[in-house]
């Protein structure tokens, strides 16, 4: 994940009656995560593979769960960072607080994967030949042959 600028207002210096979201910049309108099985089959990370070959996606591991990370806006936030349905929002917009929001968090994963390449390695890492990796299959690409040395 990019580099996150360091908000300059700090939640603790809120007046009373103010709202955290006049200081933010959205970013819990900006991604979703998913959590999704923990990969832990040849098959399984050709399926996180095949995630990450889609614009916009990492996936991540926090507290021993693996997430699917879309980077997405929500369709409905205004150019001044505020939500243009807010009085019929969803739910889980709905039951989210600016008590616990990520408003100052920097986003340090356990595990963090952006691209597919990144997934290729860490399989071939981490995945031994009786973990359902068929023996000798490489995600990489192959080597091209030698050019031929011209004297």
């Amino acid at each position: 994940m990019a580099t996150v600028a360091k908000n300059t207002f700090r939640r603790e210096d809120l007046k009373a009656g103010e709202c955290l979201c006049d200081h933010c910049s959205a970013k819990c309108c900006k991604y979703f995560a998913l959590p999704i099985e923990n990969p832990t089959t040849y098959k399984d990370w050709e399926y996180v593979r095949w995630f990450l070959m889609h614009d916009r996606s990492s996936i991540f591991k926090e507290d021993d769960s693996w997430y699917l990370l879309v980077y997405t806006e929500c369709k409905h936030l205004q150019a001044d960072n505020r939500c243009g349905i807010y009085s019929t929002r969803p739910q889980i917009c709905r039951e989210y607080s600016t008590d616990n929001c990520e408003y100052d968090d920097t986003w340090i994963y356990e595990q963090l994967l952006e691209t597919s390449e990144q997934v290729g390695e860490y399989m071939e890492a981490t995945l031994s030949q009786g973990s359902g990796r068929a023996r000798g299959r490489c995600v990489r690409t192959p080597k091209p042959p030698l050019l031929p040395v011209i004297s």
